[in-house]
C-alpha cells in the first residue's frame, strides 16, 4: 500500500460490516457454489476500505464500485487486486447509479453502501484546495472535470448567492457577513489560494464565536465544498435509486457527516419505512407497506474509542435499513 492506503481507516468498518454482510451471504437453502447473485454496490469506494472488508467477510459478494474521482480508483483498483474476479469499478457520480447498473444488466442487487463527504485521498492531496489548514489553490472538486470551482463560486456569485449557500449548506451565522466580506475584497484581488480567504474568515467572525464550532473556516469550506460538487443533489437523487435497485432482503447503509447529509437520509428512509395506504382503509393490501424496516435505532455514532483514535469519524452518523417489500406499480 502507498501512503494515502496507510492512513486511511475506514469510519465504523465493524458496524458496516455486521449491517450489510447478512444480505451478502448464501440462503441457508442455497446450494453451495450456487453462483447466485450476492451484488454489494459501493457507491462512494475511496480507497476501499470497506468494500475490501466485506468482500473479505462475503466469498459469495460482488463488488460494483463506483467513484468520481479517477485518482480514488486507480488506488482502490490496487488494493482491491487480490478480488479482481469479483470486482467491476466505474468512473461515476453516484447518482449516476441507475444508468451504471443499466448499462451492466444487473437491476437488482443485495447491498448499497454510500460513505458521503470527502474520501481520505482528497483529504490528504492537499493541492486539491479541500484543507483549509493549508494554503493551495481554491479548487474543491471531486474529479476536477467540471468547470466550476471553489475560486470561480468565490468570485463571480451575488453576495446574495453566497451568503445562501453559506447559510443553507455551511449552517454558518455569519453567512451575510462573509459574503459581504468576499464580495468587497474581491473587487480588489480576486480569490486564488485558500490562505486569503482563511484570513478573510477569521477577521469577518467575532473573537467571542471563534471560540466555539470548530475552525472558523470550517463552515465555509464545506459550503462551498458542497455546492461545487453539487452534493446534496446527488444524495437526494441516489437514495431513491439506490433503494429501487435493492431486491426484497437487500440492505442499505449511509454514512453521513454533518447535519445537512444526515437529515435528508433520515427524512428518506423514514418515508419509506411507512406505509402508503389512505388512513382509513382496515387493511394494508399488497404493495402498499413499508418498503424498509429500519436497521439502527435512530443514528448510529462512532465508539469513544474509534472517535479519539480516528478523528474524522467523530462526526458519523450510520443509518441503515432493509428492504422488506416491493413497492406497488
Amino acid at each position: 500500500m502507498n501512503g494515502s492506503e496507510d492512513r486511511h481507516i475506514p469510519v465504523m468498518l465493524t458496524e458496516i460490516v455486521a449491517l450489510l454482510s447478512p444480505a451478502l451471504q448464501p440462503a441457508a437453502d442455497e446450494p453451495a457454489g450456487s453462483g447466485g447473485d450476492h451484488i454489494l454496490v459501493d457507491c462512494t469506494l475511496g480507497l476501499g476500505g470497506h468494500a475490501e472488508a466485506l468482500l473479505r467477510a462475503c466469498p459469495q459478494a460482488r463488488l460494483i464500485g463506483l467513484d468520481r474521482d479517477p485518482q480514488a480508483l486507480d488506488q482502490a483498483r490496487r488494493r482491491l487486486a487480490p478480488f479482481a474476479d469479483r470486482t467491476t469499478l466505474v468512473e461515476a457520480v453516484y447518482d449516476e447509479l441507475p444508468d451504471v447498473l443499466d448499462e451492466l444488466g444487473t437491476p437488482r442487487v443485495q447491498a448499497v453502501l454510500l460513505d458521503l463527504g470527502l474520501s481520505s485521498l482528497q483529504i490528504d492531496r492537499t493541492e486539491r484546495g479541500f484543507a483549509y489548514s493549508v494554503d493551495a489553490p481554491l479548487d474543491m472538486r471531486m474529479d476536477g472535470k467540471q468547470a466550476k470551482t471553489a475560486a470561480e463560486v468565490l468570485n463571480t456569485y451575488s453576495a446574495a448567492d453566497l451568503a445562501r449557500i453559506l447559510r443553507t449548506y455551511g449552517e454558518e451565522r455569519f453567512a451575510d457577513r462573509i459574503a459581504r466580506r468576499i464580495v468587497a475584497e474581491r473587487e480588489l484581488e480576486p480569490f486564488t489560494t485558500s490562505a486569503r480567504l482563511v484570513r478573510l474568515l477569521y477577521d469577518a467572525i467575532p473573537m467571542a464565536a471563534r471560540k466555539t464550532g470548530g475552525h472558523p473556516a470550517k463552515r465555509t469550506f464545506q459550503a462551498l465544498r458542497i455546492e461545487v460538487n453539487a452534493e446534496l443533489e446527488a444524495l437526494e437523487a441516489v437514495l431513491p435509486a439506490a433503494i429501487a435497485a435493492l431486491a426484497v432482503g437487500g440492505r442499505i447503509a449511509v454514512l453521513a457527516y454533518h447535519s445537512l447529509e444526515d437529515r435528508l437520509v433520515k427524512q428518506i428512509l423514514r418515508v419509506r419505512s411507512t406505509d402508503r395506504a389512505p388512513r382509513n382503509l382496515p387493511v394494508v393490501p399488497a404493495g402498499f407497506g413499508p418498503e424498509l424496516r429500519l436497521l439502527t435505532r435512530g443514528a448510529q455514532r462512532p465508539t469513544e474509542e474509534e472517535a479519539r483514535s480516528n478523528p474524522r469519524a467523530a462526526s458519523a452518523r450510520l443509518r441503515a435499513a432493509v428492504r422488506i417489500e416491493e413497492a406497488a406499480a
